[in-house]
């Protein structure tokens, strides 16, 4: 009798560890669903898309607007390249999560400038689209930060492309590296992408081979960033941790990026 008694109390706790176990599976597989078909969390690094997104920004980048590829896994899984499915062309100006062509576990950020067909070029810093210079108007002078806290002065501009959507930028020098480049035709299937701080961005002006994007296949796109959801500056990492909250930007949380 109380061996049939521990028999029963055995079954009974190892049916409830088996349904606590599935229930948790059931919780991780919504949540890498979630990730990998509706939208996806990530943090900016780097200053190249100053002023537009900062250091620390925490960004929500949504994945059906583009549709889907291996790139659009959570996390990354070196698996043929079979093409997307349910596939739209960004428009120019989206401000797109991708894949980096040199090493696909690294997402980086930056935004639409040229699409498939289009003929790019940059003059004395200015895109021309198909011929046609892009509207760029003075807007007063920023401060473009550096992710140890410290900052320069930069000459702050709004660019308006084909299409009405204008976006800030900064210039730190006059005369920089990739102000001047030939023009090119973007093939099918390829975007020319820059970031908005176009002198601390290596994008589609450079080649992967020495560092930057290249012309970037649509294939590597994760997605499109539509907000910022946090955000905190990293130059207080310097102060006491007494001061670390003082880093939280709130006046950018839960705002929309265009």
């Amino acid at each position: 009798m109380t061996t049939d008694t521990e028999t029963t109390t055995v079954t009974s706790t190892a049916k409830r560890w088996t349904g606590q176990l599935a229930q948790i599976a059931a919780i991780v597989g919504i949540v890498f669903v979630a990730k990998g078909a509706l939208a996806e969390p990530f943090y900016v690094p780097s200053a190249s898309m100053e002023p537009t997104l900062l250091i620390g920004d925490a960004l929500l980048a949504t994945k059906f607007p583009y549709g889907y590829s291996t790139a659009s896994l959570p996390i990354h899984v070196s698996l043929p390249e079979t093409g997307r499915v349910f596939a739209t062309t960004p428009k120019r100006g989206d401000v797109v999560v991708f894949r980096w062509p040199g090493d696909r576990s690294q997402v980086w950020v930056k935004r639409v400038i040229g699409l498939p067909g289009d003929r790019v070029e940059l003059r004395g810093g200015q895109v021309w689209l198909n011929g046609v210079a892009t509207s760029v108007k003075a807007d007063g002078i920023g401060a473009a930060e550096d992710d140890s806290g410290g900052s320069e002065p930069a000459h702050r501009y709004v660019e308006t492309l084909p299409g009405g959507v204008s976006h800030p930028i900064f210039k730190l020098r006059d005369n920089g590296r990739l102000d001047n480049t030939p023009e090119i035709v973007i093939p099918p299937d390829h975007l020319f992408v820059m970031g908005d701080n176009r002198d601390n961005s290596a994008d589609s002006r450079v080649p992967v081979s020495q560092g930057g994007v290249g012309l970037l296949p649509m294939d590597n796109l994760v997605g499109r960033v539509d907000a910022i959801v946090g955000s905190w500056d990293l130059g207080v990492r310097n102060q006491p941790v007494t001061n670390w909250l003082s880093g939280f930007r709130m006046a950018r949380f839960f705002t929309g990026v265009h």
